[in-house]
């Protein structure tokens, strides 16, 4: 498979798969049938993407979003690579090109959104393409029941098996239900080969905070990251709104993002979002699936999420690119009411509700997580790792209490008022506070009246939001939220079990920057020159920033400062393509010069061992230009043709005279020969 390898250099500019990559390249490539689970931000495209190039025919790529398939066909072809989408928003050029590829042969990955699968032209179109490989991104939203539903995706099993064609499906999130569904609806049942990538994503700080003004905690992190690109999602379309106008006023780019705008507002808000630095989209879940920006610094929820799975991978849009990242997660007692009753009144099934809730479960476990964060959220996924170091409780451990006594108290008045109300009323009853209500139904008569009156209310509504959180009580929307026990409470209830319970402090925000990159402080003007280059460029073409280079290349430039094109080419996502287009550019940035003009048969070699071979040849030849001795016939090679000699490297002195002829072969074939085999 060393041309894969080739190929992930000279394309893609890197010289090594991520961990787990090679495996699912080398699969795809043989077309073995795939499902492969990695973690956002793993390199999935590059699994389907690179096996197009080492394949025959056409790889079609079905993809949920069309800016998603826009972005990622402008990327492939700033590489150099034949790609093209076929959407509803084409210009009439765009498909007549499109069709013109597929006609001469040239086209190497057709993208195509799933609701065209329904109509019967397509798969005339495929065949007429001969198409060899179907990759299906996001390929969880086939799931009937899970939050990213594509009723075409349904389709796409039947497309497989009329056309005859392996299958590669990825996703970044899929427990082991979802997992069933996509071998069943898109490999007919039949377990294709599959790969669980991990789900860890060890640069993404994870962090929780109880609500205390949600609005004004929102704020202080965005504050601490000004002029980072993130996003904020909310529950409600009205919140997305009024937090975006607040973020604005404090001075920061801000923009609203959900369902409710009108289609060509969300496309402009996707297109600024993926061009421009520093922007925050304040959103509902309307956004993001199909978020492809490497480069976004912080994801913060002001409301919990709706499921562990959905947590995962919301903050997964976070540091793609490898660079740190930040998260924050903002949660109380009525978000866990929201969540439960949005369940409760949906119109699933019992069954799925049940499990619905203990996803729901699995999230506020992580919630009010005791100890280190990451390690609770990877066990929910199957994995298992020591303390991570890069989560909020790892940095400062919280301060814990046996909760046994407090929570029985709590159960007991749950249960003396006939599970008929909610927190606050039954907060006011155990601190004894005799309002109207309470006497108007003879409640302070009860046992249970006044005996939590030791703690305070805030003491008590964290006690009451664990208690959810541990799905010990439930509210009822049956009986308009009032709580209920459930049956994990019984054994606590009986003291037949302890329960620790986290004690609640109110801290501030950290309003320290996090780091913007990871240069140091004198390389940040540079970086900041190497942006808007990039941002310069990118506008030309009008196209997003990371398709001429990702933050992580920036990084490395404004660090490591490449003088040459051979060093420039080294970097990390620089492959012949962009070297080609870019070099210049952004070398006169970092050297305030343009490099020396280059023969193009030697800028071809730039960053490969053949470039410093050709080097050393065009040395030797100038050398021996009169012979040995200087009196000679002046002689010389061509740079073409020392091109040739460094790149093929011939083993003997007639693989030599094969490229120059005998009579220079024989001036120069003895030096260029411990050359090319000693590499002296």
């Amino acid at each position: 498979m060393s041309n894969l390898d080739d190929l992930l250099h000279s394309v893609f500019g890197f010289d090594h798969f991520r961990p787990g990559q090679r495996e699912i390249v080398e699969a795809v490539s043989q077309g073995r049938n795939v499902l492969a689970i990695m973690p956002t931000g793993g390199g999935k495209s590059l699994c389907y993407q690179l096996p197009a190039l080492a394949r025959d025919g056409v790889t079609v790529v079905i993809s949920p979003l069309i800016a998603l398939m826009r972005d990622q066909v402008r990327a492939l072809r700033e590489l150099g690579v034949s790609a093209g989408a076929l959407t509803s928003g084409n210009t009439d050029e765009e498909t007549e090109e499109l069709f013109q590829a597929l006609d001469d042969g040239s086209l190497r990955l057709l993208y195509i959104a799933p609701e065209r699968l329904a109509n019967p032209g397509t798969e005339r179109l495929l065949r007429r393409a001969k198409t060899t490989l179907i990759a299906v991104d996001e390929a969880h939203c086939v799931s009937q029941w899970g939050h990213d539903f594509r009723p075409d995706y349904l389709r796409i099993g039947d497309l497989r098996r009329r056309l005859g064609l392996p299958l590669a499906a990825f996703t970044a999130t899929a427990d082991a239900e979802t997992r069933a569904e996509i071998v069943t609806r898109l490999f007919d049942g039949v377990a294709p080969e599959t790969f669980l990538r991990g789900f860890d994503r060890p640069n993404i700080t994870l962090a929780f905070q109880p609500k205390n003004k949600p609005r004004e905690q929102i704020l202080a992190f965005a504050a601490a990251r000004k002029g980072q690109s993130g996003i904020v999602y909310c529950a409600t379309r009205a919140r997305t709104e009024t937090l975006a106008r607040a973020l604005s006023d404090a001075g920061h780019n801000a923009v609203a993002y959900h369902a409710g705008l009108e289609a060509e507002e969300r496309r402009i808000v996707e297109s600024r979002f993926s061009r421009e630095d520093g922007l925050i989209v304040v959103a509902t879940v309307a956004f993001g699936m199909g978020v492809d920006k490497p480069d976004i610094r912080w994801v913060a929820h002001s409301d919990l999420p709706k499921s562990i799975e959905s947590y995962y991978q919301e903050i997964g849009r976070a540091g793609r690119d490898g660079a740190p990242a930040d998260t924050l997660t903002l949660y109380g007692a009525d978000d866990i009411r929201l969540r439960r009753a949005q369940i409760d009144e949906g119109l699933a099934p019992p069954e799925r509700k049940e499990a619905d809730h203990a996803r729901l479960n699995a999230l506020l476990g992580l919630a009010e997580a005791r100890h280190c964060r990451r390690r609770v959220l990877l066990r929910y996924f199957g994995e298992e790792i020591d303390a991570c170091g890069n989560c909020d409780l790892c940095a400062d451990p919280p301060e814990l209490f046996d909760g046994t006594e407090a929570v029985r108290k709590a159960l007991s008045a749950i249960l003396r008022t006939d599970q008929g109300f909610g927190a606050g009323y039954l907060i006011d009853l155990l601190r004894g506070v005799a309002n109207d209500r309470i006497r108007a139904r003879g409640h302070d008569s009860l046992p249970t009246f006044g005996v939590g009156a030791d703690l305070s209310k805030g003491e008590w509504q964290a006690i009451f939001r664990q208690m959810m959180g541990y799905d010990l009580i439930r509210p009822d929307a049956a009986r308009h939220g009032a709580l209920r026990m459930t049956q994990a409470a019984r054994p606590i209830l009986r003291d037949e079990q302890k329960i620790e319970l986290r004690r609640d402090t109110i801290k501030a925000t950290p309003t320290r920057a996090t780091p913007l990159a990871l240069v140091a402080e004198e390389d940040e003007p540079l970086l900041a020159a190497l942006k808007a280059k990039r941002r310069e460029l990118a506008e030309a073409m009008k196209a997003p920033a990371y398709v001429v280079f990702p933050d992580r290349t920036l990084i490395e430039m404004a660090s490591l400062r490449p003088a040459t094109l051979d060093e420039f080419a080294r970097l990390n996502g620089v492959g012949a393509k962009k070297l080609e287009k870019y070099g210049d550019a952004f070398l006169s940035v970092i050297n305030g010069a343009p490099p020396p003009d280059l023969h193009p048969a030697r800028r071809k070699l730039a960053g490969s061992a053949g470039g410093s071979l050709f080097d050393r040849l065009q040395e030797a030849q100038i050398a021996l230009a009169r012979g040995e001795d200087g009196t000679g016939k002046p002689m010389s090679c061509t740079s073409r043709e020392l091109a040739r000699l460094a790149a093929q490297r011939p083993d003997d002195i007639g693989g030599i005279a094969r490229i120059l002829g005998e009579t220079r072969a024989q001036r120069f074939g003895p030096r260029f020969m411990e050359i090319l085999t000693c590499g002296e």
